[in-house]
């Protein structure tokens, strides 16, 4: 069974690998870290192998499932899927022959639509070449600050179908961003106990930009103590936006559970 998720941009979380590693401010909160030493607590199965404690935690060191892989096939209704909410699929510890792995799942269940997110954009770039693209799998990195816009250079040299970016938690201005070659733009505040503020000309920035380059602007969450604290309203609207080249189920339903 597939499990539903409190993400708004996407339906249901999948995570062959758990576990990660900081390596740049937009971590500094991460909250699968937290997340990961409360189900290791819990005595969940996928969450016993302790990362490095300068730049992980409890539960949250980098584990591959090769049982994960076989979730996909016996979902019984297409499906919007984050992968690896828990990690990060190009992780250094993450073999290449098991990101393969993972792409051949996606690309044997194509009734489903695929979002991979990375911060290790360089790794992405160096292996896209030896990695077979599969159509349903949308590729997308994380852009939190100006110090993070190497990376959308580097997801350009991506033949991924759909190449989007997620500015969350967004931590400054993005003034130089060019949406070139983009298929989709998300951005929102960050959410927890020592959430950072978050500015709205920045966020408008970003949508005035998606709004004249006519690519998708998806607006998550202002953020606060809580990630619903700061509601999703901006200009007195909520942005939903999409990428055109897909036909996902309904994301606007209420989901529950982060997996």
């Amino acid at each position: 069974m597939a499990r539903r998720t409190a993400i708004e941009w996407t339906e249901v979380t999948w995570n062959p690998t758990t576990g990660c590693d900081q390596v740049s401010a937009g971590c500094d909160n991460c909250y699968a870290l937290t997340l990961a030493k409360r189900l290791k607590a819990m005595g969940a199965e996928k969450y016993q192998n302790d990362g490095d404690t300068r730049t992980s935690g409890p539960g949250f060191g980098l584990t591959v499932h090769p049982s994960a892989l076989r979730q996909p096939y016996s979902w019984r209704t297409p499906q919007v899927v984050f992968v690896n909410s828990m990690s990060d699929l190009f992780h250094a510890r993450v073999p290449l022959d098991f990101v393969r792995e993972v792409f051949k799942v996606i690309s044997e269940t194509p009734q489903h639509t695929y979002q991979v997110l990375t911060k290790r954009s360089s790794r992405l770039r160096k292996v896209a070449h030896l990695l077979e693209w599969p159509a349903n799998l949308w590729m997308g990195v994380s852009v939190e600050n100006h110090d993070a816009l190497y990376r959308v250079d580097d997801l350009r040299k991506v033949p991924a179908q759909v190449k989007f970016l997620s500015c969350e938690p967004l931590l400054g201005p993005l003034s130089d961003l060019k949406l070139a070659g983009l298929d989709w733009v998300i951005a929102g505040g960050e959410s927890g106990p020592a959430h950072r503020p978050i500015s709205s000309d920045w966020v408008c920035e970003i949508r005035d930009l998606c709004q004249g380059s006519q690519i998708p602007f998806f607006f998550k969450q202002w953020g606060g103590r809580t990630p619903k604290a700061g509601g999703r309203l901006l200009d007195g609207r909520t942005w939903d936006e999409l990428p055109a080249r897909t036909q996902p189920s309904d994301l606007t339903k209420p989901h529950v559970v982060i997996a």
